[in-house]
């Protein structure tokens, strides 16, 4: 499988320390960032998943652990907006320039505003999708804040 791919190369030009992680996608799966942990054997807290979300119907892109949930006010809020929703997946899939399960906030086609959960990066090491099914990188917190242009924020619900 070959681990190049839109995001690896924003990675790579950023000058950013990173390790892929690949595993066999089985699609279908309800819990896609649960699935991805288990398959690489991390804990489901540091494997954040990728949403695209519409802030006052402007995209974003929102990066949390994989077994937690989105609050929708909180990503408002994040955003500077009144209210949020989840982007639709075939919408995702034509900013981003990646496939659902595959979404990575690193190399989107379109550079969108992004935030990342806040308690998440308390961690030495995130893995976060690499752009494309089956794969994911590895990084420190800070490298993934900086190569995405994102911020910290609370997202997450209670």
């Amino acid at each position: 499988m070959s681990t190049q791919t839109p995001a690896t190369r924003a990675l790579t030009l950023a000058k950013v320390a990173f390790r892929v992680m690949e595993y066999d996608y089985v699609s279908g799966q309800d819990k896609i960032g649960l699935h991805a942990a288990e398959a690489v054997g991390a804990d489901p807290g540091r494997v954040l998943k990728t949403l695209m979300v519409e802030v006052d119907g402007k995209p974003a892109c929102a990066v949390i652990p994989s077994d937690r949930s989105l609050s929708m006010k909180r990503v408002a809020t994040a955003f500077g907006g009144k209210s949020a929703t989840m982007m639709p997946p075939d919408k995702a899939e034509r900013l981003t320039g990646f496939h659902t399960g595959g979404i990575s906030p690193f190399g989107q086609k379109r550079r969108v505003p992004v935030a990342f959960e806040a308690s998440a990066l308390t961690v030495p090491e995130v893995v976060i999708n690499g752009g494309k099914r089956g794969m994911m990188v590895a990084l420190a917190p800070a490298d993934a804040l900086a190569a995405s242009g994102g911020a910290p924020h609370p997202l997450c619900a209670d």
